[in-house]
């Protein structure tokens, strides 16, 4: 079967019996329970902290995660994974990228046959250097798979702001209007939640990786007191290490242009909505993680994938400058200004990178602290 040359209509029957299964109930998890719930789905929604799950069904709003927001009375609350997973047709799995093969490992036997699992958290599995969607197909193997990317934060999305992202599936390439990617946009696109359709699931999933490392970048520049002109280095230098990534893991270079690359990458590293940019921020100004986000339980993903991103581009020779230099400052305590000054002594390089160039300077003399005016 070869892909369709023509424009498809897609048509799935039955899609108001459709069942969602938001599994995480972070603002993240939240925010697509109702956006599920606007598509016209029946929704549940699985919080993992008990007293969080009794207080959000009775109050109708998650004010630990996402305060602000009034959950519709359709949308079922539980802290029950098998009573959350019950009849689902779809399951969205968002809990922090660290503890997807554990959660994906409970819902083996409770989730129902044929239950498409869409994976919508971003990294890579430290102790296997696996993408999350390897980790998934291992624990529940009977499952097709699709994965969620692209620009969002949690709150815009809940307000019904409009919002693009990508879903991709590996069938896509064969019939993109019958994938599982294309069932998944049908069953969750509304008028201002709109779905765009991949068969890359190895460059999507990569770049939401790495952006979330490149954000904790970005953030630390722009704490140092840097500017636009330096944000805009970072990204489309991040961009190239993405891309760098995904091709040596078999993604399509051309992935990363799209809405889980570049789209994601820009939103990520221009705002303090993102945590990762606002971690950042403060680890530069010196402030303690502890007091970043006022005392709420957050989870900051691109520490965690510092490390694993960096360990996977090692092991397949991979040169990521801006990932490492993360690394060195989150694992290691380096000084971000030290951080900062390895960087700008790299030598120049070629873009594209095939040309192989790499040209010495002399920097002496020329330090962050200086530029900054530190």
């Amino acid at each position: 079967m070869t892909r369709d040359s023509k424009i498809n209509i897609v048509d799935f029957a039955n899609f108001s019996r459709t069942h969602v299964a938001v599994i995480g109930g972070g603002a993240w998890g939240t925010a697509l329970a109702m956006t599920s719930e606007r598509a016209g789905r029946s929704v549940s929604l699985w919080i993992r902290e008990a007293e969080v799950a009794a207080v959000t069904a009775e109050t109708r709003e998650n004010a630990v995660f996402l305060p602000g927001f009034s959950l519709p009375a359709s949308i079922s609350v539980t802290a029950d994974l098998a009573d959350a997973a019950r009849d689902a047709s779809i399951a969205l799995l968002v809990v922090p990228s660290q503890h997807i093969r554990a959660v994906a490992a409970r819902l083996r036997g409770v989730l129902p046959a044929q239950a498409t699992v869409v994976i919508c958290s971003k990294g890579v599995e430290q102790r296997t250097g696996a993408l999350l969607s390897t980790v998934v197909a291992e624990e529940l193997p009977d499952h097709p798979l699709a994965v969620l990317s692209g620009p969002t934060f949690a709150a815009e999305v809940a307000a019904g702001m409009p919002t693009a992202v990508t879903i991709a599936s590996a069938d896509a390439a064969l019939n993109p209007s019958r994938s599982q990617a294309a069932r998944v946009a049908r069953a969750l696109g509304t008028r201002t939640f709109r779905p765009y359709v991949s068969d890359d699931v190895i460059g999507v999933e990569v770049s939401g990786a790495v952006k979330n490392v490149i954000a904790l970048a970005s953030g630390m520049a722009t704490g140092l007191g840097f500017g636009a002109n330096t944000r805009a280095a970072l990204v489309s230098r991040g961009l190239n290490e993405i891309q760098e990534l995904g091709a040596a893991l078999g993604g399509r270079r051309d992935t990363v242009t799209g809405l889980s690359g570049v789209g994601d990458l820009t939103l990520t590293c221009s705002s303090e909505q993102s945590r990762n940019m606002r971690f950042g921020m403060a680890l530069a100004a010196g402030r303690s993680p502890a007091d970043v986000f006022e005392g709420r339980p957050v989870v900051v993903e691109g520490v965690d994938n510092a490390v694993s991103v960096t360990d996977l581009a090692r092991g397949l020779g991979v040169d990521m400058p801006i990932c490492e230099a993360v690394r060195a400052v989150v694992v290691d305590g380096r000084p971000i200004p030290d951080m900062m000054d390895a960087l700008l002594r790299r030598p120049f390089k070629g873009e594209p990178t095939d040309l192989g160039l790499s040209i010495p300077h002399d920097v002496s003399g020329i330090t962050v602290k200086h530029i900054a005016g530190a």
